[in-house]
């Protein structure tokens, strides 16, 4: 230490010097000699009279001497001597009695005497172990027992197959010294110093390597003798008692690799074996509503790779069989309601299984969108389907059903809308089944419709839904029409014959109806009528034109049934309720609600008593499918609603069969609605038309698609536009190759494209 004191004296340096003594060999060989004797008496336990300070400090003259390595070399030897001569003989005496105990008790001796070893060389572990980098007094005691005890031939195999005996014993049910065994492990642990070599080598690889074979002759076993069930919760067992094994009496970090061996043996080489299983595999367990075991296998198959991929393949191929029995049409015909309904029940199947068993997981809900994509686009007619069933489900009268029930079952449409490829087809047949409900006031409720509409909105965006919007603003204002029409009607005191007129004017671009002018010969109340209306709108808006749509139209009839053949026939009244005399205690009235067609059928009636179809057809010029269909309800629907008599009485209508009123009509009902025969669904000339006016709306889409990708990249390659386009239109429909490249052509020749000179495959865009 040095300073400067006040007068400027510089303070004289303080220094510790090392011994002046030098030390002869002899007393080196005297300091290590009382040291060895010591570190001996130590081992032998006889430690009690050893002075400890003492000793350090002959330690710490030996090492300040420089004779640190004499000291470390005689510790070795000492330690080494005590190992081989007494401890080794112990140990190998006990090889085929008490074994694991003797070993352990050595091993736990060792470790108390290298710990006050190693306080005695303190100074050595200090000073000469760092300068020379050789290893400290403790771990040079764990090698030395190391190599000598444990790694000395006799004592390691011994040491392994006692450890993997217990191991097989307890894994047959018997009971074992667990305390052994995990002390010998906790042992192997400590010698590897800092690292899981010697546990590794000296046990846990023939560890695995015999875990490894018993689980291969095991799951063959278990495979041979259990159901899939079974199998998977004995091997969910077998894991569960592998990982706390390791967690309780072999060291934590054999729990991962040997839980890899089971997962290998038991699960990843059994895995197709397993889910494909005859009558309790997977598809066992989807027809059985096995939930649980599906959860359980799933829990087992995430555990390998491509464990869920052979799951998943092989609950595919069950759903597409499932999927494509129910979208491929019978002989006797498909019952759309019922086709969407069993749709809807294998989605709702499935998605049970993707939230219990399957936690949500994104491979198999991937899996359950692909197939159902799939299989719904085989049958051609899902569109039409899926729109009659939202249709059924909209109507006025679904019975039981609240509007959250109606709101669940159109969220679940939604979803298979989703999976239809031909969207555009769907908006067509939604949009004629839209109009229907709208125009025969059927909705269950606007708010139930436009909710409908909004869920399209969302999916298909404003394009897709605009007309749909249309057609309910026309209804809207077709009512503040009607209001201005009556009090036009009540200020020009107009008679309309006794007829009450309800029009609805419809804008030609928003529904799914010809504009031109149905062909169908009007009674004269009911066209007087309808020109009064025309007369009030047109001169209200000029410059419009109105067309009648008698299909779309319906009417209220007053009707009086005679209920016996009069002598002299007169015409059946059904306009004016109070026409008919009442002569007769058997004199019936009733309003029949009719569709336009059946009144002008039934008005003829009122001219004539009978009427022959040739007749019918050349007086009310009704188109014959139209005809066919409205005389079939009238005389042939249901026996509460023949209204008309047919002659001869036979199911098909032909030209010269006669059509009489039925006098003998009876209902327990005033009010009595004739229900026009059923079409669920379009017939097959009808559903061509529809498809040639999707075909047709297609072109225009495709050719817009082509000009706007053109017009925003001037220069493409052939196989891009394609993709291009494809990757546009696809929210509505998937165009056909062969279709765009038509349309492509089209272009050309209407030269809004060309083809480059040096390679025909390249178009630009004409400006």
């Amino acid at each position: 230490m040095s300073g400067i004191s006040k007068g400027g004296k510089k303070d004289t340096k303080m220094r510790i010097r090392a011994f002046p003594i030098t030390m002869d060999e002899k007393y080196v060989n005297n300091i290590w000699a009382l040291l060895k004797n010591a570190i001996q008496e130590i081992q032998k336990k006889n430690n009690s009279g050893l002075s400890f300070e003492e000793l350090y400090r002959n330690a710490y003259t030996m090492v300040l001497h420089k004779h640190g390595e004499k000291l470390y070399t005689g510790l070795r030897e000492v330690v080494t001597e005590h190992l081989i001569n007494k401890v080794r003989v112990e140990v190998v005496d006990a090889l085929r009695n008490n074994f694991l105990q003797v070993l352990n008790s050595a091993w736990n001796d060792h470790q108390t005497s290298m710990v006050m070893i190693r306080d005695i060389l303190m100074y050595m572990d200090r000073v000469y172990v760092q300068q020379n980098n050789v290893e400290n007094v403790y771990n040079l005691g764990l090698m030395i027992f190391r190599d000598q005890i444990i790694r000395f031939p006799l004592v390691h195999s011994h040491l392994r197959d006692t450890l993997l005996t217990m191991v097989a014993k307890e894994r047959k049910g018997e009971v074992v010294d667990r305390g052994s065994v995990k002390n010998a492990c906790k042992m192997l642990m400590i010698l590897g110093i800092d690292s899981r070599s010697v546990y590794e080598e000296d046990f846990e690889k023939p560890f695995l390597i015999q875990s490894a074979e018993f689980y291969r002759l095991e799951s063959e076993k278990f495979l041979a003798e259990n159901s899939a069930s079974v199998y998977i919760k004995k091997v969910e067992a077998r894991i569960l008692e592998e990982a706390e094994r390791a967690t309780h009496y072999l060291d934590k970090s054999t729990e991962e690799p040997i839980v890899k061996v089971l997962e290998d043996e038991l699960i990843r080489k059994h895995m197709k074996t397993i889910v494909e299983m005859e009558n309790s595999g997977v598809v066992h367990m989807l027809k059985n509503n096995k939930s649980e075991d599906l959860a359980c296998m799933y829990k087992l198959f995430c555990r390998v790779p491509d464990g869920l991929r052979t799951m998943c393949d092989c609950i595919s191929a069950y759903l597409r069989e499932q999927g494509k029995a129910l979208v491929t049409e019978d002989d006797n015909g498909t019952n759309a309601i019922t086709f969407i309904q069993s749709l809807l029940d294998l989605k709702d199947r499935f998605d049970h299984f993707l939230h219990e068993s399957f936690s949500n997981d994104r491979l198999f809900k991937q899996m359950i969108s692909s197939d159902f994509e799939h299989f719904i686009n085989l049958n051609p007619r899902s569109p039409e389907y899926l729109s009659l069933f939202i249709d059924d489900r909209l109507r006025k009268g679904v019975k039981g059903m609240s509007e959250q029930e109606i709101e669940n079952v159109l969220d679940k449409s939604m979803v298979l809308f989703r999976f239809l490829q031909e969207k555009d087809v769907f908006e067509r047949y939604y949009k004629q089944h839209l109009a229907k409900r709208l125009l025969l006031n059927k909705s269950v409720s606007d708010d139930s419709e436009k909710n409908m509409i909004s869920k399209l909105k969302t999916e298909c965006g404003c394009q897709f839904t605009s007309k749909l919007e249309g057609m309910f603003k026309d209804m809207t204002v077709s009512n503040t029409i009607m209001e201005e029409f009556k009090h036009h009607l009540q200020q020009s005191v107009t008679n309309l014959n006794g007829v009450e007129l309800y029009v609805r004017v419809l804008t030609t671009g928003f529904w799914p109806f010809q504009s031109s002018l149905s062909k169908c010969n009007m009674p004269s109340a009911p066209n007087m009528a309808f020109e009064a209306f025309r007369r009030f709108y047109l001169g209200k808006h000029s410059g419009r034109q109105l067309s009648l749509q008698p299909q779309h139209g319906s009417a209220d009839l007053h009707a009086t049934f005679f209920g016996i053949k009069r002598a002299n026939t007169g015409p059946m009244d059904l306009v004016d309720e109070g026409a008919a005399s009442s002569s007769g205690k058997s004199l019936r009235r009733h309003i029949i609600q009719v569709s336009t067609y059946h009144m002008v059928i039934l008005m003829l009636f009122n001219k004539k008593e009978s009427w022959s179809y040739d007749e019918i057809k050349n007086e009310t010029d009704i188109p014959e499918r139209d005809l066919m269909r409205a005389l079939q309800s009238l005389a042939l629907g249901k026996i509460t609603q023949r209204v008309l008599s047919k002659d001869p009485k036979t199911k098909d209508i032909e030209a010269s069969h006669m059509f009489t009123v039925n006098d003998q009509f009876t209902s327990k009902l005033f009010r009595v609605k004739i229900q026009s025969v059923a079409t669920k669904g379009d017939t097959e000339p009808e559903r061509n038309e529809t498809r040639n006016k999707v075909d047709e709306d297609r072109k225009h889409e495709i050719e817009a698609a082509i000009v706007r990708i053109m017009k925003a990249r001037k220069r493409l390659q052939h196989n891009v536009l394609v993709a291009e386009v494809t990757e546009q239109l696809k929210a509505r429909f998937l165009p056909s190759p062969v279709v765009i490249k038509k349309r492509i052509e089209g272009l050309i020749e209407r030269e809004y494209l060309s083809r480059t000179a040096e390679d025909r495959k390249i178009y630009t865009y004409v400006a």
